[in-house]
């Protein structure tokens, strides 16, 4: 059966004075992403799916060249929305965090609830399914927020932070069986090796 992969932008380049979702990756997000491209598993992936926001659209790039593998961005992908507040530096942004998870039926400063978006991405990630043209596996790029309330649901438990990814910096991935949804298994490194890096950026962006 086929396979649906949710990775997760690695790190990237904060700028206070670009729009969160305008951010690109850092030199170390590209070669972390570009060495994930080159993994045995996707061999199978046929279709590619990707946030439109600039951080999640840069990896679906770098698997377009890598693999050839034409790719459509969606809005319903993006990570929640936190347009309300703009940017906040840490450890501010982790006190925020932990209210949106927390606090998932409320609107934290404005915030998108994570209630509405975790459907949000549910829906999209269906949509993703039902428009894919091939039949092999399908790559979907995101952000770490949002992965953290699809995992939630596919292990079907309240949304919580403690589904997040394991590495600040971002780029992980999960996958689920795309008919049943059942979680093959959860947040892996996109880069086994990449703890060599030690680097640590602004997580779940």
């Amino acid at each position: 059966m086929a396979t649906v992969y949710l990775v997760t932008h690695p790190e990237v380049v904060v700028d206070p004075q670009v729009p969160v979702p305008d951010w690109g990756l850092s030199a170390i997000g590209w070669a972390r992403i570009e060495a994930f491209c080159q993994r045995p598993e996707l061999a199978g992936v046929t279709d590619v799916f990707t946030s439109d926001e600039r951080k999640a659209m840069d990896c679906a790039e770098a698997l377009q060249r890598a693999r050839g593998l034409p790719f459509t961005a969606r809005e319903d992908l993006r990570e929640n929305d936190r347009s309300a507040t703009g940017y906040v530096a840490p450890p501010r942004f982790w006190e925020i965090v932990d209210q949106f998870f927390g606090q998932p039926d409320t609107s934290i400063l404005g915030w998108e609830k994570a209630r509405d978006a975790q459907a949000r991405i549910k829906a999209g990630v269906a949509a993703c399914i039902a428009a894919r043209r091939g039949a092999g596996d399908l790559v979907i790029f995101a952000h770490g927020g949002v992965g953290t309330l699809l995992l939630s649901d596919l292990r079907g438990e309240p949304i919580s932070r403690r589904h997040g990814q394991p590495i600040a910096g971002g780029g992980c991935y999960f996958a689920f069986d795309m008919e049943s949804r059942a979680l093959r298994h959860g947040w892996r490194d996109i880069v086994p090796e990449a703890s060599r890096y030690g680097a640590v950026g602004h997580t779940d962006s």
